[in-house]
């Protein structure tokens, strides 16, 4: 279903439900079913049969089997011990089984009233092939007690990034949806990478390693698996962030009993971001893209410089009100449902340095990134012996970071250099800063000169940004090289 006004208002509607007569730990039971059903009912049709109902099931079984190796162990003779099951996460399991066989039940429900955005198969095949899952598990787990929790989180780790590698690269993703057609009789000549549109499944991804990563270094805390899952799917992030901690998360799900239901300055403020983000998308975002932003067609037709950086500024606008306002959209909906998500844009194009616009510009991204790819290389290349120079160190942390970014968006060559052109930026602003700190520091009594340089670095800042977006935008590198020439006149 498409994520629009309607689907906000319903969802808004479901909060009020949520808030007039869910009660207690009925408030954390609600998020969990409203979460799971969510995820099917927001995921689009995909052309591969049944696939839009296998790959939300797969999510589910992925949290699931991440949630079982991210639970604290002990160790004995080298080998994990994780705890008994506790009698809430037997009841969760039952839940989950029950939802995702349910939702199969959609295959005798017309068209027009599914909460699956096509017909899926066979709930008795669903049902059959989750206890082969659950026989093959509890199987598994014998084997993995002979081996250490890390290395068992470390496969984990991998197996999440392989399945991202597979939908973010187009060769690998056409080749996977080739071969779902062939099993289920298709056109297999028609795959593409738009076969295996997987909703939701690169925010989840970094939910997934940001845990098993904090229960590799000891700080993840612990969380029952109806916390868990909730927090890995709940509804309003799902879409399209932002990427919340499970610390906070927990935090403000273990507070919902004491949630007042009808609190009027909660609904007022969640209202109000609501409101927010549908004029920064449906509004603004929407009104740019209609012929007042760049794409590569009119950047394919248009050799008038002027006019081309018109619609890259537009552009850069559009992508700001576009997932700025999916963000305040998503705030407002957790706080209908007494979770603060964490914001992700603070005014970024008022930035002074490419520093500063990566920590406003899709912050829960950027600090992801931080905390799970530049503090650990840059904490090993520190242990190196011989240990690199430290602007190396900074160089190598910086540009690995910002191409881990890049790749997230898509395993292409224009992603790949839309994050080195960050890389670069970052570790070049680093330099000069250290350079000119002292410099900087005595524009303070000199106002007027401070004021100037103030916006001379804004202009700076804003037009590599946006110049940025051309490798963000165009699909292949020779077109946006042509963009390139065509705004600073070079190719007519």
């Amino acid at each position: 279903m498409t994520f629009g006004p309607l689907l906000i208002a319903l969802l808004a509607g479901l909060g009020l439900l949520y808030a007039a007569f869910a009660r207690g730990k009925g408030r954390g039971w609600f998020l969990l079913v409203a979460s799971v059903i969510a995820i099917y009912w927001l995921q689009t049709a995909t052309a591969v049969r049944f696939g839009d109902y296998i790959l939300q099931t797969t999510t589910v079984v992925l949290t699931v089997l991440t949630w079982w190796v991210t639970r604290p162990s002990t160790s004995k003779e080298g080998k994990a011990i994780w705890p008994s099951l506790v009698r809430e996460d037997w009841l969760t399991l039952a839940v989950l089984f029950g939802l995702v066989a349910a939702m199969a039940f959609n295959r005798f429900v017309a068209a027009d009233y599914r909460l699956t955005p096509a017909r899926p198969p066979s709930p008795l095949w669903v049902s059959g092939v989750l206890l082969a899952l659950g026989l093959v598990w509890a199987g598994l787990t014998r084997l993995l007690r002979r081996v250490e929790q890390r290395k068992v989180l470390t496969a984990v780790i991998l197996l999440i990034v392989l399945i991202f590698i597979i939908l973010k690269a187009p060769p690998l993703s056409t080749a996977v949806a080739a071969w779902w057609r062939s099993l289920t009789g298709q056109q297999v000549a028609l795959a593409s990478p738009s076969d295996l549109v997987w909703l939701g499944f690169s925010y989840v991804a970094f939910r997934l390693i940001h845990t098993l990563r904090d229960r590799q270094t000891g700080i993840l805390p612990n969380l029952t698996l109806r916390e868990y899952v909730t927090y890995v799917l709940f509804f309003p992030a799902y879409v399209s962030g932002p990427i919340d901690r499970a610390e906070r998360f927990v935090g403000d799900f273990r507070q919902l009993p004491q949630l007042k239901g009808l609190d009027a300055n909660r609904w007022l403020y969640g209202g109000q971001r609501i409101f927010a983000g549908m004029l920064k998308k449906f509004v603004i975002a929407d009104s740019l893209a209609l012929g007042m932003s760049l794409t590569p067609e009119l950047a394919a037709q248009n050799n008038a410089p002027g006019w081309l950086w018109l619609l890259l500024y537009g552009y850069a606008l559009r992508l700001f009100f576009d997932f700025s306002g999916y963000t305040d959209i998503a705030i407002g909906l957790g706080v209908l449902f007494g979770i603060r998500l964490p914001e992700n844009f603070i005014r970024p194009y008022f930035s002074t340095n490419i520093t500063a616009f990566w920590q406003r510009w899709h912050i829960t991204l950027s600090n992801w990134a931080r905390f799970y790819v530049f503090s650990p290389l840059s904490r090993s290349l520190l242990r190196r012996k011989p240990r690199p120079s430290k602007a190396l160190i900074i160089f190598l942390s910086q540009m690995s970071t910002m191409l881990v970014i890049g790749l997230w968006h898509g395993v292409t060559w224009n992603f790949i250099i839309w994050g080195a052109w960050h890389g670069v930026a970052l570790f070049v602003h680093k330099q000069w800063s250290d350079k000119t700190r002292r410099w900087y520091n005595g524009l303070g009594n000199k106002p007027w000169q401070k004021r100037g340089w103030t916006a001379v670095t804004w202009l700076f800042t804003f037009n590599y940004v946006a110049l940025g977006w051309v490798w963000f935008l165009m699909p292949t590198p020779q077109l946006a090289l042509e963009t390139f020439g065509k705004l600073f006149g070079i190719v007519g």
